[in-house]
């Protein structure tokens, strides 16, 4: 059973091989000699809304029988520690502390039945990284995100602006970041397909203007003197030329959206006060209102994340309901602003948007039924004697939550199904993390079965190009 030091050990041997790897070469085939011919899309954009930490589909998309919290309450008794409020599709509920998501669920598909497989320890990194890479770690090579097959694959909806931003993760000093890290590279494409990572939105604008005194001239300098030390350094002995050229193309890059107009779309003071006001319940706000803006700048994949912090936001092993209160706040006004702010510019019909995480949570299951997971929750089994146990504990993969917004996908839809007692496993038409890929994949005019040659080793965008898109789930 693999522990966090044996994944992150994995994760840097896999980083350190990869970056000696030549470049990918993209198959017109399939290993079974079938053409690969790519979707009429349905999206020019995607914004994935991440609820990193495990977002407890019973207290939010997915609600069950309901208890409010008194001393000695039996847990068998409760499974949704909020009640069910009605939504803008006839006869469903949503839990209650998102009534503003509620109110626009008409607008979008709610999938009610994402499972993630049984990966022996339920380690956030793990599944973080299999849900954005569509890859079980470890693996030889370092897997590219989603978001960097898109870029690979399309390439850059502007010229000017980067095609792959990640918006709101810190990578240092919150703790089991070198995880964090490896779903949010470019993996074997190269830096230059990799997220520009911004972890605090209202700072955007800064990470794209030159630092303080350095003219034009002085930076195109900078890239010069970088590109001798890139070649002058011991490290290029184990770099291939791909990898190098990659960092520099990245630079690059960089050097041309400083020197643009472009530029301003990282500004969100930019915005008047009134919609800024509307989107700014903290950081993850703010960050939705930076992806509608760069979307309409031509970026074609944006994530913002709620953030990953061990312990914190929705990974709720304590204090559960409570701290639900707080996470509903933070996004349901931001994502239904989103919705209607898409819809409003006329975007929403070609901007795929996406809320999703890398696992659910219940207050008794661990995992799913035959699951060999290790028990990783804190609080009781039996009765509830304190408030702070009152919430969703444990992780749980045998059913989660998806909503869909825009891009091709039906409005006013349901998808699935959890049973209503436990364990709450997906009963009706189960969605695979693969066959999601390929959903989100296929709206992006992107073929799941698209395949690169990595080290004489096909790769697929989706795990040996089984993916396949649900296509009831379009309009």
């Amino acid at each position: 059973m693999q522990t966090r030091r044996d994944l992150l050990l994995s994760l840097a041997s896999a980083a350190s091989t990869t970056l000696a790897l030549p470049e990918p070469k993209c198959l017109a085939q399939t290993t079974n000699g079938q053409a690969v011919t790519h979707p009429a899309p349905t999206a020019d954009a995607i914004i994935v809304l991440w609820m990193a930490g495990g977002m407890a589909a019973p207290d939010t998309f997915d609600p069950k029988k309901y208890k409010p919290f008194e001393p000695g309450l039996a847990v068998p008794d409760v499974i949704s520690t909020f009640p069910a409020i009605p939504t803008s599709i006839d006869g469903v509920t949503i839990c209650n502390g998102l009534p503003h998501i509620a109110g626009m669920l008409n607008r979008g598909t709610l999938i009610r039945s994402h499972v993630q497989p049984d990966l022996g320890s339920i380690l956030h990194s793990r599944h973080q990284y299999h849900w954005h890479t569509g890859y079980i770690p470890p693996q030889t090579v370092a897997c590219p995100h989603i978001g960097s097959w898109i870029s690979r694959v399309l390439g850059s909806r502007d010229a000017v602006m980067p095609a792959f931003v990640n918006i709101g993760q810190r990578l240092e000093g919150i703790g089991e970041n070198e995880e964090i890290k490896a779903f949010t590279t470019g993996g074997f494409f190269g830096s230059e397909f990799g997220p520009m990572n911004l972890p605090y939105p209202e700072q955007a604008a800064l990470a794209v203007r030159p630092p303080k005194g350095m003219d034009g001239q002085r930076f195109a300098s900078r890239y010069q003197h970088f590109k001798k030390l890139l070649q002058s350094s011991p490290h290029a002995a184990f770099t291939s030329d791909y990898h190098q050229q990659s960092m520099l193309n990245s630079l690059e890059k960089a050097h041309r959206l400083l020197g643009s107009n472009e530029r301003e779309a990282f500004d969100i003071t930019r915005e008047p006060k009134d919609v800024q006001e509307l989107y700014d319940t903290g950081r993850f706000g703010r960050g939705c209102l930076l992806a509608r803006r760069l979307v309409e700048q031509g970026v074609r994949y944006v994530e913002v994340t709620t953030e990953y912090i061990p312990f914190k936001h929705w990974d709720t092993h304590e204090r559960g309901h409570e701290t639900l209160i707080r996470m509903h706040n933070e996004i349901d006004r931001p994502i239904a602003t989103l919705i209607q702010d898409l819809e409003k510019r006329g975007l929403l019909d070609r901007t795929l948007v996406v809320i999703a995480s890398e696992f659910s949570r219940d207050m008794i299951t661990e995992g799913q039924p035959g699951s060999t997971a290790n028990d990783q929750a804190r609080s009781p089994k039996d009765f509830l004697q304190k408030p702070e146990h009152y919430g969703q504990h444990r992780h749980f993969t045998g059913g989660s939550s998806v909503v869909l917004f825009g891009g091709g996908m039906k409005q006013g839809c349901v998808y699935g199904k959890t049973a209503d007692e436990r364990p709450c496993m997906a009963i009706e038409n189960p969605v695979t993390i693969t066959d999601l890929h390929a959903t989100l994949f296929t709206a992006m005019g992107v073929s799941p079965k698209t395949v690169y040659d990595v080290e004489s080793r096909p790769f697929y965008a989706t795990e040996d190009g089984k993916g396949q898109a649900i296509e009831s789930l379009f309009a």
